[in-house]
């Protein structure tokens, strides 16, 4: 047998090498849901309707966000495996996998109208007998990446969409299904996007942050890296498996298998990628030394849960500093401090993008710092409205210096720009988060007249939510709260919480 048969015969071992979790995919045995999708005049009514005195631009701004994202929905393609309708990224007329998974994010909010989730049943319907998902479908269903291509696949977000959906919405009928194919998944970036100690590398593509000053060079390739943010994103990922896992012990996936991972990347991490002198996690350099370049990559570790209690506060310090992301539109991909950086956000270089922004959010509030959280929100929805006042629409990404469009940013792009307009609005900005079928937390830090009204919770119920206008953020808020089902309402102001239990007087209506 000559070298190249070998060598032939190898490679075609190599892409079968078969991970028995897809043999459990449901996903692969879907038909394509026939019909079109709604139009966003069909949705309207059923959207929850913020309300904000004296903001009246805010608010248009959400419903023009709603709008441009019902009117990117494209139906399924049943010829081309494409199994349910889905939320264009408003890019090229692929799909795109963390873009599908990040606008489930506020897409959650309008499930009542369009199930946005199902945009992700169709990589899953795509899996192949490894576990490996194309990051990019072509309008036709097929992969736009060879499996082996750097940039193929990324970032590991998915089951964490998955998991956080569930969370909020009480609807769980996701996870067992999706489960064996988020682990076989996992186990292929394992198998191929990692180095001798474990630690994962990516690309500029497959990272998401296609020209982060990352890797040396304009090299497309790794640059030889341990990069951070898949590093931590496999942290996340192996935590939640291993969370999910636990739920659902018939569905073939060992906890313990993806728990020892998680807390041996976790070490790796703390031991290699951690720079002192910038008090955050970066990339981990060819030689085994730290990196100095500091990208919004850092506050994965706080969603991770992979910072130690001093860590995590230098993150938020980090997060909050003027120098370097706490910028006049926060939060870049890029710190100020670095030498790379442009003031007009240069795509990545800079560039303030509504994914990152909201993941900075979330990352502030899961290490406890729910007004930093809020802060970021309020600039965000702020900067996006004023650039919707001039522009009349949404933009793929932000300046961060100025309220205006960044540099190669396209128009129309929701997509994901969606985030803050709905989801850093809607919990942020006017504090209403929803929890499992019949829970509402209502943080409430604005001093005008504000609410939600068709807050949707749980599978049925539906919460209206006004607050009055009170004189200073310590002042008793006087509160309105009706639903049509039993739904419980914790109310919290700066010192105080109260509980009310609404949507139980006789008849349960509004």
């Amino acid at each position: 047998m000559t070298s190249d048969v070998i060598w032939q015969y190898g490679a075609y071992l190599d892409v079968y090498v078969k991970d028995a979790l897809v043999a459990a995919n449901r996903f692969l045995h879907l038909e394509a849901e026939e019909g079109e999708p709604p139009t966003f005049e069909d949705a309207a009514g059923t959207l929850p309707e913020p309300v904000w005195d004296g903001h009246d631009d805010v608010i248009a701004c959400y419903w023009r966000a709603w709008e441009l994202a019902f009117g990117n929905l494209q139906p399924a393609k049943a010829e081309a495996r494409v199994v349910a309708p889905y939320l264009d990224a408003a890019f090229n007329g692929c799909l795109f996998l963390w873009d599908n998974a990040l606008a489930t994010f506020f897409g959650r909010y309008g499930r009542r109208a369009f199930d946005f989730q199902r945009g992700l049943d169709s990589f899953y319907a795509h899996q192949h007998v490894d576990g490996f998902l194309c990051r990019t479908l072509n309008p036709d269903g097929s992969d736009r990446f060879h499996r082996y291509d750097p940039s193929a696949t990324g970032p590991n977000v998915v089951l964490w969409a998955e998991h956080d959906y569930a969370a909020v919405t009480g609807d769980d009928r996701r996870l067992e299904p999706v489960l064996p194919v988020l682990a076989a998944y996992h186990r292929w970036l394992r198998r191929y996007r990692t180095w001798p100690d474990g630690t994962y590398w990516s690309n500029g593509w497959g990272c998401g942050m296609d020209n982060l000053p990352r890797a040396a060079g304009s090299d497309p390739g790794h640059g030889h890296l341990g990069w951070i943010d898949a590093c931590l994103q496999q942290v996340l990922s192996a935590r939640l498996i291993a969370t999910v896992a636990r739920s659902y012990p018939h569905a073939g996936v060992h906890p313990s298998e993806f728990d020892a991972e998680a807390a041996r990347l976790t070490d790796i991490v703390n031991e290699s990628f951690w720079n002192e002198a910038l008090g955050a996690y970066v990339d981990r350099r060819p030689d085994g030394s730290p990196s100095d370049v500091l990208t919004v990559a850092t506050f994965w570790a706080l969603l991770a849960g992979a910072a130690p209690p001093d860590r995590a506060r230098r993150l938020l310090d980090a997060l909050d500093d003027p120098s370097s992301f706490n910028r006049p539109h926060r939060v870049p991909a890029l710190s100020a401090a670095d030498p790379h950086y442009r003031a007009t956000g240069a795509y990545w270089r800079g560039g303030v993008w509504p994914p990152t922004t909201y993941i900075a959010m979330r990352a502030a509030d899961a290490a406890g710092d729910h007004d930093l959280a809020t802060a970021i929100a309020s600039n965000h929805v702020r900067n996006v409205t004023d650039v919707f006042n001039e522009t009349g629409t949404l933009w793929e990404c932000y300046a961060p210096e100025a309220a205006s469009p960044g540099d190669q940013a396209r128009p129309d792009f929701v997509g994901w720009s969606g985030l803050g307009p709905v989801a850093g609005l809607l919990e942020y900005v006017l504090g209403v988060r929803t929890s499992g079928v019949d829970r509402v937390v209502w943080t409430v830090g604005l001093t005008e007249a504000h609410g939600v009204r068709r807050m949707p919770v749980g599978a049925e119920a539906t919460v209206d939510l006004l607050c009055a206008a009170r004189n200073g953020v310590e002042d008793e808020p006087q509160v309105t709260v009706e639903a049509n089902r039993p739904v419980t309402v914790e109310v919290r102001w700066n010192g105080g919480l109260k509980t009310i239990e609404a949507g139980r007087q006789a008849g349960g209506g509004f």
